[in-house]
Parts: C-alpha cells; structure tokens; sequence
C-alpha cells in the first residue's frame, strides 16, 4: 500500500508567480521510501497520489505593507490615490516604515504626476509596467498581462479550472476554494492575502478511493512579489528628459540596438551566510528565476550578456524561457567543476540575441585557464611552474559572439554591405588578492579582440563582470589603451608576468559607456541626476555591485567609439532606490549588481 510519512514546505512564504513544490514523503508498496511522485497517469501497485490546493478566504480583509511584503499594512499613503500611483505601493505596515521609504516613496508621485500631466495617462515606465494591474489590493508580479511571462504553463496549477464559482468547503468563517489539483502550484494576484491549503492523500488507481486520512498544511498569506523602482532610458545628449518608449517598451530609433550586462548571481552562490541580510525566501532560485526574468524581459534588450549562469539554469530555465520571447542563447561555463564535482553547479556566461535584429555568425570560447597552461611553458621555469598554475588557473572564461545585423546602417552607397558586431561577455577572477591574474586576463581577452580586429572591419563590444573597480590596472588597460609602468597594481607581480609593462596595451579604441554621460553637455533633470550617480574622478558608475560588505562600480560595458556612438543608457540606481534598511540582493532586486543597459547606433563607414 501506499502512504504519505511527511509533508512540508521549503519555504512557509508564498509568492506570487513562484512555483511551490510541497515535500512529501511517501512509504511505497515495495517498502521502500521515496520522494519521488506516484501521479495519476503513472501508479504504483495499484496505487498513486491525488493533490488539491485551496485557497482559504476570511471574512476580514488584508491589505500588505508595500516596502515589507511580509508584514500586514496598517496605513495607507492618501497622496498615492491622488497622483494616481498603482495602489499596491500606498500600502505600509507602520508610521516608522513610512518615513523611511518617504525619500524614494515621494519619487512614485513626483514621477505619476509629471507623467499625467505630459501624457495624459500612466507612463508605462521601463519595467514598471509588468509591476501593476491596476486592480485589487496590490500588484502582481507575473498577471496575465505580462507579455507572455504569465502565460508559463505551469500557471495551470492542474486540470481543474483555476477559479470555481462556488466555493467547495465552509468551515466557520473561512471559505475554501478548489485552486489547483497538481503536485505543485503557482499562486496568482487572487491569492494575495489569503492562506492556502495544500492537502495529499494516497488512493487506489481503479476505485479512485482514498486510502486513509489525507495529510495537509496551511501556508502563510500569500503576498506579492515585490516591484522595484523603475529604470528608464535617458538620452546622452539630454535633450530629452526621458528616452521615449514603443508600445513594447523599446527605443523608438531605428537603426540602433540595445546591449544589456548582468550578473545574476549564481545559485550556488546566494545563500544566507552570504547575505544574512535578504529573507531566506527572496533568495531562493523559485523565487530569484523569476524576478530576474521579469527584469531581463522588461528591459527589452536585443543583445544580452549575462554572467554567473548555473549550466543547468541555461539549458533548463533561461534558454527556453528567453526563446518564448525571441532570443536564441549561446554559453560558456567555467572550465573546472569547482563544486564538490557537480558539473550543474558550474556558472558561466551566456549571451543571447533576438532572432528578428541578428543572426549568429561565429563564435569563440576564451579559456583562460588554457592560456595559462601556454604561459607557464613558454616563460615560467620548470621549477616554478606549478606554483604558477596554482596562481593563475581561475577557470574564468570569456565567451565572443559575432552577430550580423538584420537591419542597416549604412546608405545607399553601399547597398548590400553586411554589417557585423563582436560582443565579448567575460567574467574576471573575482580575488583581490591577485591583481596580477585579473590584468592578466583582461589584457589576454584582449590580444584575442584585437586578432579578430584585424582580421575584419567589425564594430566591437566588450561586456562584463570585471571585478575590478574604475581606475585600477584592469580598467585602465581598458579604458586607455595601456597601463603606467608606476600603477600601484603592477607591485603585485610574484611571476613577473606583468614585465615589461610597456607590453600591457592594446589598440582597440575602447571606450566605457556609461562615461558618456560626463563626456557629454546635455541638460534636463534626469541626465542631471544620471550626472550625480557617477563618480567624478572617473565618470563611471558610483555602483554597480551593492552587499553590506562592499559597494563599488565592478561591471562594464565598453564599445569601439570609432564604430559606435551610444544613443541613451539606463537609468542608475541611487541610495534612494533601494531600501534604506537593506542591500543586494534583495526581495526588489534578485542579484547583488545591478543591470548595464546600453543603446548604440553604428556609424557609417567612411570609404577609402
């Protein structure tokens, strides 16, 4: 016979858009015991499960604080009803809670408001528009209007509708409606507040009969997952406060393309010793996958380079996620299986294109562990050269994909001329103790940029997690073609692979992008406030990469200015957009950097 010996949640929060899977322990009619699932279609012994999730109604009411999603508000912004922002966000659970999100709560009407007066009607921000529906007591994070995110098949949440009518059990003053009849459920934006009830019981396969008690467990309120602050894209040149947007949520530019640079942080690697700080709940990968792919798809980007990608996420989560929205997926893991020898728990890098703006045309695989083995024979005495592999093998990587545009830049004097782009998608030793392997690296990613240079007339991007901050060794070479021989990094030199340092340089005419919004003279308040999220000494980003233990610029994108000019950048994040009483990641933000977003637009060729 079959029976059920425990069931329990991984997480006692649920979340909408977020797939729960129940534990559920089971005695099999061979004796032996498994978690493994005995489903209708497939019995054991005559035996199999029967699954049923409720959702139980109060008669009372419950609104959830808007800032701590967890908490039951008590409060309510009136000013939001006012300037006409979604009601989820007026919502707090204390007076406290309310004047310490003020800072950045006042930006929602200042921004509602002005958005009204100019178009007469909610801005559909960038990313903001997959935060709200309008209705009910709060947003939903994954609603059917999410452009196909939504509509993923395992918001089916089994074979019976998911809505009755009629509610299926009474008890006091609580309600009981029939919300799924699968192992796992996905709870919607008609969840938000209420508890709900998962309930499995063991029955025979051709009597359809019940075999015992059912086994069951209440949740806690299912809330919302929380929407962070919308990021826009703002012009270079500042002639408009805001980049204007197409009914998708594009530029309205054509002949440009747009880049996106992300680390998403590996599972492997967000876990609570990490960052104590961030709910167990919001780090987890159900919850995590989610919100990033909400974020990556409200974007919009044709072009993305995303770093620290599990291998199995790629093949099981991001490449057929991102393929239902157009992009076709190339990727690179790390070369050694650094953890405990599970090959899935290996990230890498991976970089995809939409199908309509590019087609693949070639790709290389950069191992820098490779390039160290070559090094060591060719300059590193026998003697030394397994401390030198000790030193340099990383296993960081570096993927290059060249794409040919599907659409045009050039005019009518050179019809027919394919017009190619070069993205390279890195991610740099991560110690700080080894300055010397991250310049090596980038200076060896490099030399490989310019034999590609060489051997076509090709526009070139290069992208990623650099772990390395702006005006150190790595950045310099990048930036400015070369590094000083006096730069405080080459001290850190013990294999003397840095000598002479007349031979860091390239000739890759590199610039970084986010730069451009100090190189340029626009006016207008939101290229003023991009101007105060930059550091003056170097004109990057004040942050990139965010956690209670650091908070620094980590993560580039760099183009070749001879053949590139950058059109608009996403807005930066400030102090102000993210919570006051937190860091990265956090229940908004599902990775401690946040994402580089990046317009261009080629410029013709000059003939010769």
């Amino acid at each position: 016979m079959l029976s059920v010996l425990r069931v329990h949640l991984p997480s006692e929060i649920p979340i909408v858009g977020c797939e729960i899977t129940p534990y559920v322990l089971l005695k099999r009619p061979d004796n032996s015991i498994s978690n493994e699932d005995v489903p209708e279609s497939a019995p054991v012994g005559g035996y199999c499960m029967r699954y049923k999730w409720y959702r139980v109604h109060n008669d009372r009411k419950v609104a959830v604080c808007s800032v701590h999603p967890t908490e039951q508000a008590t409060l309510q912004c009136l000013g939001c009803l006012k300037a006409k922002v979604p009601i989820a966000k007026s919502y707090h659970c204390s007076p406290r809670c309310f004047s310490d999100a003020w800072q950045h709560h006042r930006v929602l009407h200042e921004r509602a408001l002005s958005a009204v007066k100019e178009n007469g009607n909610e801005e559909e921000e960038l990313y903001g528009r997959f935060n709200s529906t309008g209705s009910g007591i709060i947003s939903a994070a994954l609603s059917s209007s999410t452009s196909g995110v939504g509509q993923s098949p395992s918001l089916n949440n089994g074979s019976t509708p998911l809505y009755p009518v009629t509610a299926s059990e009474r008890n006091g003053g609580e309600t009981w409606f029939e919300v799924g009849r699968a192992r796992t459920y996905t709870p919607t934006a008609d969840d938000i507040g209420h508890v709900l009830k998962f309930e499995c019981v063991p029955i025979e396969a051709e009597t359809r009969t019940p075999v015992g008690a059912p086994s069951t467990f209440l949740t806690s309120r299912v809330i919302p997952a929380p929407s962070p602050t919308p990021r826009r894209m703002i012009p270079v040149n500042g002639l408009d406060v805001y980049g204007h947007l197409e009914p998708d949520g594009r530029t309205a530019s054509t002949g440009t393309f747009t880049v996106l640079s992300y680390n998403v942080l590996s599972d492997a690697y967000a876990t609570s010793e990490s960052y104590s700080y961030c709910p167990s709940w919001a780090l987890s990968w159900t919850y995590r996958r989610q919100n990033l792919l909400r974020e990556i798809i409200g974007y919009h980007a044709d072009i993305l380079c995303l770093q620290e990608v599990q291998s199995d996420h790629f093949d099981e989560f991001f490449a057929p996620e991102l393929d239902k929205h157009g992009y076709q997926g190339l990727y690179k893991k790390k070369t050694s299986e650094v953890y405990n020898g599970n090959p899935n728990a290996v990230d890498g890098c991976a970089t995809f294109f939409r199908r309509d703006k590019f087609s693949h045309v070639k790709k290389y695989e950069v191992e820098f562990n490779k390039a160290a083995q070559s090094l060591t024979d060719a300059v590193i005495a026998a003697s030394q050269k397994k401390v030198a592999l000790s030193r340099l093998i990383k296993d960081n990587i570096a993927l290059i994909v060249v794409l040919e545009a599907k659409f045009s830049n050039h005019g009518t004097d050179t019809p027919g001329k394919r017009q190619l782009l070069c993205v390279a998608n890195t991610h740099v030793n991560v110690h700080q103790d080894h300055k010397d392997v991250k310049l090596w690296q980038v200076h060896t990613l490099l030399k490989g940029l310019e034999k590609i240079a060489v051997s076509a007339d090709i526009p070139m991007l290069v992208c990623g997690d650099f772990n390395s901050v702006p005006g150190s060794a790595p950045h310099t070479l990048l930036a400015m073609g070369k590094v000083d021989q006096m730069h405080p990094d080459l001290a850190v030199d013990p294999l003397n692979i840095l000598r002479p340092a007349t031979k860091l340089n390239h000739q890759l005419p590199l610039v970084s992008a986010y730069s451009s919004f100090a190189r340029t003279g626009g006016v207008g308040l939101g290229f003023e406030q991009q101007r105060r999220n930059l550091d003056p000494a170097t004109n990057e980003p004040l942050f990139t990469n965010c956690t209670r233990d650091f908070i620094g610029t980590l993560d580039y994108i760099f183009y070749t200015a001879d053949s590139l000019t950058v059109e608009s950048l996403l807005e930066l994040l400030d102090e102000d957009s993210l919570r006051r009483d937190t860091a990265l990641p956090s229940p908004e933000w599902s990775s401690d950097h946040i994402a580089l977003l990046a317009e261009f637009r080629c410029k013709p060729r000059i003939r010769r």
